[in-house]
């Protein structure tokens, strides 16, 4: 088995900490492969093959090579699948069906798979500024993008509902196109002609950035913190 590696947490979002504390640098020395956010929630981050992408609210996709880049949440992992994907075709709400088999109901696990996607919808969040809101408050008006018949990734990880609040609960995916000029924090999609993997995980290492004052000043409204998750990740459950 293998370790997934998260840094922050996504309550801290909602608890209006979106300041950055690790570096691009840092992260990489955990994973070749993951999601995440930048400082400010500028925009979606998308790791593969050890190289770092950031959607931006203005629909633009730029590679970051700057290795001081700051994010405050951000899971990665190292890409050693466990098994093929047992199927071509999905959706987003089948994919869970799909991989029933695997009983991911109280385990992490990464998927990662290519294919042709018939239609994609994503979100990016635009950059915020001091004080900050709530991420609840920034996906109530939010830049949506769609696609159609786009070749890409999607990658990202399911967490077990127990860990609803150090991050999302089921799936949270992202997708960046083959042409590097299209991605997002996913919020459907549709992909036949796929092909990828998924990769359990034994051990999840939780990293809070311990050392920054306004971490360890926020106070969180436990009161809706899980509903308010799952309204800003998009997902209607």
């Amino acid at each position: 088995m293998s370790s997934l590696y998260q840094h922050g947490t996504l309550a801290m979002l909602m608890g209006k900490q979106m300041q950055g504390t690790a570096s691009v640098a840092e992260l990489l020395q955990h994973g070749d492969t993951g999601i995440g956010t930048f400082e400010g929630l500028n925009g979606e981050g998308i790791i593969l093959d050890g190289k770092v992408y950031q959607a931006l609210s203005n629909g633009q996709v730029v590679q970051v090579t700057d290795q001081n880049v700051l994010l405050p949440f951000v899971s990665v992992h190292f890409d050693e699948p466990t098994q093929t994907l047992p199927f071509s075709e999905v959706d987003f709400g089948t994919l869970s069906e799909k991989l029933e088999q695997s009983q991911l109901r109280n385990i992490f696990a990464a998927i990662k798979f290519h294919g042709t996607f018939s239609h994609v919808h994503t979100r990016v969040v635009a950059k915020q500024t001091v004080p900050f809101p709530s991420l609840l408050d920034v996906s109530k008006n939010q830049p949506e993008f769609h696609r159609d018949d786009v070749a890409g990734t999607l990658v990202g990880y399911f967490a077990p509902e127990i860990f609803n609040g150090p991050t999302a609960a089921g799936w949270h995916v992202h997708f960046l196109s083959d042409d590097k000029k299209f991605a997002g924090h996913v919020l459907d999609f549709s992909a036949t002609e796929v092909a990828g993997t998924l990769q359990l995980f034994d051990d999840f290492i939780q990293h809070l950035p311990i050392e920054n004052a306004d971490f360890r000043d926020m106070l969180l409204d436990l009161d809706g913190l899980s509903s308010g998750i799952k309204a800003s990740e998009g997902r209607k459950e």
